[in-house]
């Protein structure tokens, strides 16, 4: 702390008569010491975080903060205002005013000594000292913790007496803590009323939009609560320097839960089924005593919170002691979790365009050129259009989301810039799975680098972004991107020369890579191979059989998932049983995409297995020879095929087979010790600490 806040750095008697005043007349100081390098830039930041939620709070304290790449070192503040300023506190002004300014990239131990400064506060003799003090040079002491409150720092003065300390409980929160301990209303099945041989046990999770203040004085001033009401309180803070997750024996065995935020609480699907009280950060401050009260009439009456329900998809990179391929499937479940959006809308949207435009609305020119309100052929192309915009969605959205899991925020940048190169090489899900695996790792390789701490404060916002994605778009485009394009050109000239070869080989061959990588390269190839044949003038029979064995093919992996969740639901997550709903559709409508959520969760199963049952409905058309002399599938152009009977039977031989298959590679998953993987049971096994999906052997 000596670092933070010198005696240059207090101001015992501010001029100021509004928070900006206040705010900038602090500042200054900082500027002056060189601590903040752009003062208005600054003072921008604190505004924006003062504009997320008021920084006043009980008791008269007001503690403007922020991070900031304007910022080169954690600083430390302090004025007085004896007439108060108002920064929005219920019990009105703030006579003491904290400036906290900490870089956008600040270290974990200067983070935990402001955070012990934040729980200070919550101290009524730490800040009536502060009230009482004549110098700077004894202010900074006590700021600093060099000095403890003495009893002639604190006077028995009218104003200090008449401020309430915001974590004691009123007379009404008292009785009401009272009446939930001695209520006799047995709970309801499930609650977890406290034995009268134990004191009551409350876990509380505290976390603010920056992490540096509220959180800690929130998880004080609970902390100090619950021993004034006899209850075993602890908590979890979620700040800045991170957060430890407590101990999941203490989970198990608390009685209640109280969370006292203004961000989503991490792993919040582990507090699930106990009596939960839901507050902002402030109402953890101010109302710490009525919060606890609240959580145990909660217990006596048997209230208890639904069950587990998932949160942001990952929020971390994996626990000690994890197997590697247990991380690697967080990490992929980051992005598949926030991928399958866009392929539930902008695949439902290409399928209602081809239902209402016909089979022919990829063709149609761009809406924004020829668009009429009363044609439903214009409807059907906006549809489709937009859709097709959400779908090139999918590739960066999985790699910045796998970067996510990985390295956090900084992986977001790298992340989506190779997923976006991974789409314009047309590397498809594969390269994106490549692009976020190489971003993350990009990342975390950086953040193991000892940094100056002149430059931290620019390193997420500057350094990060811009070294990691300059790896990652070259390895992109030099190192993956030129096998890839040999690669299919390869392909194609080697199809090229299998023409006229046995039919029935063939359309084995292009059912395999139609799904193999799901709208990837190798699918590219087979796609491109097929239309080339039937765009000439007058396609040949056996150009327009190998176009039905493609389009057939192409259909089979998402109709399978979808058969495979509905037939052994219990195999799969909850999550992935919703994709399955959608699938149906999606592979009725020819958009293969719709299986990558489950191939990027479980590839090693599902893909095989896709590609079994596309080899068996490529082979089965060819030997029916159905034809179709349409560029795409799908149930839409049913009308334009030849032998529509055989053609459907062959998708529905494909689709037996995929399913058969990924059932039972999934059905032979080994039980890990600790219960984690998908129960024979029939219900999915909890999985380790802070994942959102089960782990797959």
């Amino acid at each position: 702390m000596s670092e933070m806040i010198t005696a240059d750095l207090v101001d015992l008697d501010l001029s100021a008569d509004t928070k900006e005043a206040a705010a900038r007349a602090l500042a200054e100081r900082m500027a002056a010491l060189g601590r903040v390098t752009d003062l208005d830039g600054f003072l921008a930041d604190v505004a924006a975080r003062e504009a997320q939620m008021p920084t006043g709070l009980d008791g008269g304290i007001g503690i403007p903060h922020c991070r900031s790449e304007h910022v080169t070192e954690p600083t430390l503040a302090f004025g007085r205002k004896t007439a108060g300023i108002d920064f929005g506190a219920p019990d009105g002004p703030a006579d003491l005013i904290f400036l906290i300014a900490a870089p956008a990239g600040a270290d974990d131990a200067h983070l935990t000594i402001l955070s012990a400064l934040a729980r200070q506060l919550t101290n009524a003799e730490f800040t009536a000292a502060l009230r009482a003090v004549d110098d700077t040079q004894t202010a900074v002491a006590l700021i600093r913790g060099d000095r403890s409150p003495a009893p002639e720092d604190v006077p028995a003065r009218a104003e200090s007496a008449e401020r309430p300390r915001a974590s004691a409980p009123s007379a009404e929160a008292a009785a009401s803590a009272e009446g939930a301990a001695s209520a006799g209303t047995a709970p309801a099945p499930g609650a977890t009323a406290a034995p009268a041989s134990r004191p009551f046990r409350v876990v509380a999770v505290t976390s603010c939009p920056t992490g540096i203040a509220h959180t800690y004085m929130a998880a004080e001033s609970l902390e100090n609560a619950g021993r004034e009401a006899g209850v075993e309180l602890v908590v979890e803070t979620q700040g800045s320097a991170g957060f430890t997750r407590l101990d999941p024996a203490v989970i198990a065995a608390a009685d209640g839960v109280v969370f006292a935020h203004d961000v989503p609480v991490r792993e919040k699907e582990r507090f699930a089924g106990k009596p939960t009280v839901d507050v902002g950060v402030k109402a953890g401050i101010n109302r710490a005593a009525e919060l606890v009260a609240e959580v145990r009439e909660k217990a006596a009456r048997g209230e208890v919170t639904a069950g587990p329900v998932p949160g942001t998809p990952v929020e971390r990179t994996g626990e000690a002691g994890e197997g590697y391929g247990t991380r690697l499937r967080t990490w992929l479940m980051s992005g598949v979790s926030y991928m399958v959006p866009f392929v539930a809308a902008g695949g439902l949207l290409i399928a209602l365009g081809f239902a209402i435009g016909g089979w022919q609305v990829n063709k149609a020119p761009s809406v924004m050129d020829h668009f009429v309100w009363t044609q439903a052929d214009s409807w059907g192309a906006l549809l489709f259009q937009i859709g097709g915009v959400a779908f090139n969605f999918l590739i960066p959205v999985l790699a910045g989301y796998i970067a996510y899991g990985m390295a956090d925020r900084p992986g977001l940048v790298p992340g989506f810039v190779g997923g976006s190169i991974a789409l314009t090489i047309n590397a498809g899900f594969l390269g994106g799975l490549a692009a976020g695996l190489i971003a993350g790792g990009v990342v975390m390789a950086i953040q193991k680098v000892r940094i100056p701490a002149a430059v931290r404060g620019i390193m997420p916002v500057v350094v990060i972004p811009l070294i990691s994605s300059a790896v990652v778009g070259f390895l992109m485009f030099v190192v993956i991107g030129k096998p890839i394009a040999s690669a299919q050109k390869g392909m194609t000239d080697w199809l090229n020369g299998l023409t006229g070869t046995n039919a029935v080989l063939l359309g084995a061959l292009l059912g395999l890579m139609m799904c193999f990588d799901l709208g990837g390269p190798v699918n590219k190839v087979a796609y491109t191979f097929a239309t080339a044949g039937i765009a000439v003038a007058n396609p040949g029979d056996s150009a327009m059989k190998i176009m039905a064995a493609v389009m057939a093919a192409g259909m089979v992996p998402p109709l399978a998932m979808a058969l495979a969740t509905t037939v052994r639901a219990r195999l799969f997550t909850p999550t992935e049983r919703e994709n399955g709903k959608a699938a149906w559709v999606l592979g009725a409508s020819f958009i293969t995409e719709g299986a990558i959520p489950f191939a990027a969760a479980d590839p090693l199963r599902v893909i095989p297995s896709a590609m079994a049952g596309g080899a068996v409905t490529g082979a089965l058309s060819m030997t029916f020879g159905a034809t179709l002399r349409a560029p795409h599938g799908g149930i839409f152009v049913v009308p334009l095929i030849g032998n529509p009977f055989l053609y459907l039977i062959a998708i529905a031989a494909g689709v037996g087979v995929s399913t058969a298959l990924v059932v039972v590679l999934k059905g032979l998953r080994k039980q890990s010790p600790t219960g984690t993987g998908v129960e024979s049971a029939g219900t999915t096994a909890a999985p380790p600490a802070g994942s959102k999906e089960p782990v797959a052997a």
